[in-house]
């Protein structure tokens, strides 16, 4: 029997409240973006006082916390599903591009320029640990595989890069997982990289230069790819 199976109706108006709420809040954000997120904007387009939308959310930052939760939660969750149906790093590459883009207003309340004044409780970085974990053990396999088929004295003889090295005594952003220092190296570029050219199209950056962004991004993760 789930939650919502056992929840009193009281309970369950509550959660439906709460749930129209965060959607008039992504029309606002949509709108004119997570900044100008006003909840008595909200209780108006609702038609009920301001203070009663106080009942459910205590305030502005609140709010916020909780669509990046949901933000969050939902790419964990995609990530997740499709690394346990066998996709691999390039695989979830073009996952979590298909999420970003499914959405950018949601995936710019998670990657872009921070709300001024709003500042994220530290679980809310729980979630995006989850994600970060995924892409580790995709990377953590895909690394191996590589050092395997290079062979163990190739792997020996390879210099290690410098940030490589720097990330292997600098690996609190990665938890607990026990990636080692090449797929450690390998995460961050992927995060850093894949990240950078979502976030230039979504933004619009690439409008009018006359090249397709789905190349672009598919040349980025075949460079990076060992």
């Amino acid at each position: 029997m789930g939650k919502s199976d056992t929840a009193t109706p009281r309970e369950r108006y509550r959660a439906q409240v709460r749930t129209e709420i965060k959607e008039h809040a992504w029309q606002q954000i949509a709108t004119a973006g997570a900044s100008a997120l006003s909840l008595n904007a909200i209780a108006k387009q609702m038609g009920v006082s301001g203070p009663a939308l106080y009942r459910y959310f205590a305030g502005r930052d609140e709010l916020i916390t909780e669509l990046i939760r949901d933000a969050y939660r939902s790419l964990a969750d995609t990530l997740g599903a499709a690394a346990a149906e066998g996709a691999d790093l390039s695989g979830l590459a073009h996952v979590l591009r298909g999420w970003a883009l499914a959405d950018p207003h949601r995936y710019f309340l998670l990657y872009g320029t921070p709300v001024p004044g709003y500042h994220a409780p530290d679980d809310t970085t729980a979630i995006s640990s989850e994600i970060m974990a995924t892409l580790l053990t995709a990377c953590a396999a895909l690394t191996q595989g590589a050092q395997g088929a290079q062979g163990a004295q190739g792997a020996q003889d390879a210099p290690e890069a410098p940030f490589a090295a720097h990330l292997e005594k600098h690996r609190a952003w990665a938890g607990d997982h026990s990636a080692p220092p090449a797929a450690l190296h390998l995460a961050m570029s992927f995060w850093t990289r894949m990240h950078g050219v979502l976030s230039l199209e979504l933004a619009g950056h690439f409008t009018g230069m006359g090249f397709d962004p789905d190349l672009l991004f598919a040349a980025e993760l075949d460079d990076l790819l060992p």
